[in-house]
């Protein structure tokens, strides 16, 4: 197996053990698409639960979809990472039915520390959200892996 195929198969099992753990992922219906070394794609259909008195999704359902693929995206290298900071900038409103798709990218690794950028996107290609997160690592494993001899 080639190192980016490693890279990508040990994303992976960090993906499925963080979701394992994440009632939300299920609760929200976010799927997630792909996921590689520093970064991740997750999907999410507006539910009319979702929508708020103006008719359009909720902001902290957005928020939670973003984050979904900031913490798949940080913690895809098997080191755990929690968030220290995040912003969001709502730059359109989504609505009851469209598809939308977080796409997480790390931007900058130094030390422990790991800046993330995420756009959230609907079906029709329009920009809904930009999320940026920092990224702390913390001690352990996601996945224990056998002490090198």
């Amino acid at each position: 197996m080639t190192e980016n195929a490693d890279k990508q198969t040990l994303a992976q099992a960090c993906c499925e053990q963080l979701k394992r753990g994440d009632g939300l992922i299920d609760h929200l219906g976010i799927s997630i698409e792909v996921v590689d070394a520093g970064s991740a794609e997750v999907r999410m259909r507006v539910q009319e639960w979702m929508t708020n008195g103006h008719g359009t999704c909720h902001g902290g359902m957005i928020f939670s979809l973003a984050d979904s693929a900031f913490a798949f995206a940080c913690n895809s290298e098997n080191q755990p990472n929690v968030a220290a900071s995040v912003s969001i900038d709502y730059l359109n409103a989504a609505h009851k039915g469209e598809v939308l798709t977080a796409i997480a990218t790390r931007t900058a690794q130094r030390g422990r520390t790991g800046i993330y950028d995420i756009e959230v996107k609907n079906d029709a290609g329009t920009l809904i959200a930009l999320f940026r997160g920092k990224s702390q690592r913390i001690s352990g494993e996601l996945i224990a892996t056998e002490p090198s001899v």
